[in-house]
């Protein structure tokens, strides 16, 4: 665990506070819960779906603020989280846990009483996944933790449907499917050009362990599936031509970017370009996917 002293007393903001909350990944995983939501095929109420939304970004937050309390060690060793509040020295270990378990209670519990039971469950289990199967058992432990603890990121669409329906069907689980499949090539995309950080931290990330030529093949490998989930909601009838054809499209550029950094060879001093071009492409590409299906749902 950390080396960082538990029992020093270090003043802390609300910025340190929302900081461990990472905003950032918070974007990504309210807007794919809000688009699960607005997806479903029966109305919510407006009060009553922005209380989803509230649970859902609240609950990301709170994974978010334990998973840095947890791996308040590795972040001071890596140069792009060296600055974050634990590692920087500004706020005590025990006001993370305690942000992070509190937010985490207060998001369930309002998800269950004022949503329903369902999405709250579902909630629950992805807080609990990221926390305890990714954070805790397999960061440290396997280069597979990115395939398995994708799962955790997977799930607001499930709990935007959820929210919505009270129920599970087709689609979200396709939804949840793209999300896990896409994690493994974004992450080692970026993994690809910060392999030192992780080096450093003693992180078994697939480039420190396995190389950058598996690194590579694993990134093409993956794109197979995810195109597919990406793309079956249409010929499924599950959505009309609105997704079916952005997703179509999107996906081919996925795969195109994949593909030259499936196949590239590097030497040392490369610059990474298709790496990081990959990387921020990813993101884009669920936007643009989630978008898409709220489009076509109400198109």
């Amino acid at each position: 665990m950390s080396s960082i002293p538990s029992s020093v007393f270090v003043p802390a903001d609300w910025r340190d506070f929302l900081a461990l909350t990472k905003p950032r990944v918070m974007t990504l995983v309210v807007f794919t819960g809000l688009c699960g939501m607005l997806a479903a095929p029966v109305g919510i109420d407006p009060v009553i779906g922005f209380t989803a939304i509230l649970c859902i970004a609240l609950g990301a937050g709170a994974a978010g603020a334990l998973n840095q309390w947890y791996e308040a060690d590795l972040d001071a060793l890596m140069r792009r989280t060296a600055k974050r509040p634990l590692p920087a020295g500004r706020m005590s270990r025990e006001s993370a846990l305690h942000f992070g378990v509190g937010l985490a209670c207060f998001s369930v519990l309002l998800m269950g009483l004022a949503v329903n039971y369902v999405a709250a469950g579902i909630l629950t289990v992805s807080i609990l996944f990221y926390v305890l199967v990714y954070t805790v058992w397999l960061k440290r432990r396997t280069p597979q933790n990115i395939v398995i603890g994708g799962a955790a990121g997977a799930f607001p669409p499930l709990i935007g449907w959820a929210a919505a329906t009270g129920e599970i069907a087709l689609l979200p689980f396709l939804l949840f499917s793209l999300v896990f499949l896409w994690t493994p090539p974004h992450f080692w995309a970026l993994a690809l050009f910060v392999k030192t950080d992780y080096a450093n931290a003693g992180v078994p990330m697939l480039p420190v362990v396995a190389g950058e030529r598996v690194t590579r093949a694993q990134i093409g490998l993956y794109t197979i599936p995810m195109a597919i989930a990406a793309v079956a909601p249409w010929p499924l009838g599950l959505t009309g031509p609105i997704y079916g054809i952005i997703a179509t499209a999107g996906t081919a550029l996925f795969g195109l970017y994949a593909a030259i950094v499936a196949f590239r060879h590097t030497q040392p001093d490369d610059a990474m370009k298709p790496e990081k071009r990959l990387f921020k492409y990813s993101i884009l590409y669920l936007f643009l996917l989630f978008g898409a299906l709220v489009v076509d749902r109400w198109a």
